[in-house]
């Protein structure tokens, strides 16, 4: 054999060695999109659920609120005046519905509710934000991974360097992902 085979087999061995390097960060990249978007899931239905009870809480709060006003107002003209037990009962409303605003050692207050829901938003939209970083990354490797096979097959040698470029391209998605993902928007 001539020594052109020797160059093309030793060029093929570094060309499958960059395959094998960007498969694996494709690896890694695909699952940190898969974990990214599972959390964007999860927090999202946590976000939703704490929306749910705080809307549940402020109609109470209001219910109870107007059962108070209510009782208060169909006795407004009368010459006895408010009954001391109904009295009582809608002041013990009044104080039920002032509760319900907030509830520091249960958390479930309105605006502790309201304050946990927007925490988990802000959860969703990290991770949704790390999920279309690991996308990019991921569709970088792939790209990558198609041209080095070609630069194998055809031997052009600048599809090697677009191969690597684009790795790269999909390291620094991936990085940011991992490291910083609300940092660029696409």
């Amino acid at each position: 054999m001539s020594g052109g085979h020797g160059h093309i087999d030793h060029s093929n061995k570094r060309i499958a060695l960059l395959v094998a390097v960007l498969a694996a960060l494709l690896a890694i990249s695909e699952m940190g999109g898969k974990s990214s978007q599972t959390n964007a899931l999860a927090s999202h239905i946590e976000a939703s659920n704490f929306w749910t009870f705080f809307q549940a809480k402020t109609i109470r709060q209001t219910t109870l609120r107007t059962a108070a006003e209510e009782a208060e107002a169909t006795f407004k003209d009368s010459p006895q005046g408010l009954p001391p037990a109904l009295k009582a009962q809608a002041e013990r409303w009044r104080q039920t519905a002032q509760r319900y605003e907030t509830e520091p050692e249960t958390g479930e207050g309105r605006r502790e509710l309201m304050a946990r829901a927007k925490d988990k938003e802000q959860r969703r939209d990290r991770s949704l934000s790390a999920y279309h970083l690991f996308e990019y990354g991921s569709a970088s490797f792939q790209l990558a991974i198609v041209l080095a096979g070609a630069a194998a097959l055809t031997s052009v040698g600048w599809l090697v360097f677009l191969a690597m470029g684009l790795g790269a391209v999909g390291i620094g998605f991936t990085g940011l992902a991992f490291i910083a993902p609300t940092l660029v928007h696409l």
